[in-house]
């Protein structure tokens, strides 16, 4: 088992430039553990396995254990309006459950997306709840609640202000106070892009064929949503107190990880393999590849924190999953490059989404460019309208399709130019 977890994590690593650590665990025994690359490139300081690493959306596990600890104590009741819990200026429809926020089956508005500017533009600005509520959470809701599955951080930002309304702490000293300091998670933190935090890797992201800083944004609009900072020892101790359920009810804990619509959870997804429960949930962020995964039936654990974008933390994590259950997988590759004409390329080449999408052809290079411009990710052809990304593992490649008007697309657009 130990000789097949390090074979393969050898292998893989050969093919990316993967800046992290993966901790694997079974029984509380450390199966496999590695720290890799920098944590910070300017002082030339490496990863170690008790760097702390930003958790992005795997964060949201413990806002949602943070609510129920407020359902057990009768400050929440989950199944009622949300809008009971939050401040007056602050309210949503009626209808919308604090479990439907928790189940992302909320129905709201999610202005995570390309037409939108809160993504690498408001993100950026200062950070004021009330603005920020108005500008992207007053809307009118794009479906009834309870109908459909849709991911969106606007639900967890939400939960983050009902624990600030409802505790009268802060959200980071609420879940320090309740849940890291009694589960002596003393490496545990939430960022809110201003106080210095020991020991914390720095993020990173690829420009051209350069490792740069990742670009800006103000952490405190990920509250709720992410923002929490850990190492995997801390996260041991998370995982253990959920196995051996330590803080809530028994009512409460199965709770937490029923499953809902899309096997989502409570800030965990569900999934089964060879008839074992597991629960999982990553996080992707700018320079932030992070993955974690619970199957409390065999006692195993696994950890995956990144301060780069180089890995698939998703396929790693079910890699590492399936060689744990003895099953067969396959040994690491990177895909093919094909060889495509020139005149061929540069149909791919343009505007798509002004200051957002564009594929432009540089120095006989294909780049997806970012950030109106401030961000080049090389591409190259895998296919007949297929692409990947050259210092990133993908599990499916982007593509251009020609639409119904013979118009080249990329992400669903139409290209402008």
């Amino acid at each position: 088992m130990r000789l097949k977890l390090k074979t393969y994590m050898d292998r893989y690593l050969e093919l990316w430039d993967f800046y992290g650590v993966v901790q694997v665990k079974r029984k509380g025994e450390t199966l496999f553990e590695g720290a890799y690359g920098y944590a910070n490139i300017e002082f030339d300081i490496r990863n170690k396995m008790d760097s702390r690493f930003s958790l992005a959306s795997v964060s949201k596990q413990f806002t949602a254990f943070a609510i129920l600890l407020l359902h057990e104590r009768r400050l929440v009741d989950i199944d009622l309006p949300a809008r009971l819990y939050l401040p007056p200026e602050m309210r949503i429809g009626e209808s919308i459950t604090i479990h439907h926020l928790l189940s992302h089956t909320s129905g709201l508005y999610n202005f995570h997306n390309f037409e939108n500017d809160f993504f690498g533009g408001y993100n950026r600005w200062n950070y004021s709840p009330i603005d920020f509520f108005r500008l992207y959470f007053d809307k009118e809701p794009a479906e009834r609640p309870g109908i459909a599955y849709d991911y969106n951080n606007a639900n967890y930002n939400l939960l983050a202000w009902i624990i600030e309304y409802v505790s009268g702490e802060t959200y980071a000293d609420f879940i320090r106070n309740h849940l890291f300091l009694p589960l002596g998670m003393m490496d545990s933190d939430v960022d809110d892009g201003c106080k210095p935090i020991r020991n914390q890797s720095s993020n990173y992201v690829r420009d051209f064929d350069d490792k740069v800083k990742c670009p800006y944004y103000n952490e405190k609009f990920s509250l709720g949503a992410g923002g929490v900072v850990s190492t995997c020892g801390d996260l041991y101790k998370w995982y253990a107190s959920l196995r051996d359920r330590k803080i809530l009810s028994r009512e409460s804990y199965a709770r937490f990880f029923s499953r809902n619509k899309n096997n989502y959870c409570y800030g965990l997804e569900y999934r089964q393999l060879r008839g074992t429960s597991q629960y999982g949930h990553g996080g992707d962020h700018l320079g932030i590849s992070t993955y974690v995964q619970y199957d409390f039936d065999e006692d195993i654990c696994i950890f995956i924190l990144s301060n780069n974008e180089a890995i698939n933390q998703y396929r790693l994590g079910n890699v590492i999953s399936k060689i744990l259950n003895h099953m067969d997988v396959e040994a690491p590759v990177k895909r093919e490059e094909v060889v495509i004409d020139e005149n061929k390329l540069q149909e791919y080449c343009g505007t798509y989404l002004k200051d957002k999408i564009e594929v432009e052809r540089i120095n006989g290079k294909l780049y997806f460019t970012r950030f109106s411009g401030n961000l080049h990710i090389e591409i190259y052809p895998v296919g007949d309208g297929l692409f990947a990304r050259r210092y990133s593992d993908q599990i499916e490649p982007y593509r251009f399709i020609k639409n119904d008007k013979g118009e080249m697309t990329f992400f669903g657009y139409p290209k402008l130019d």
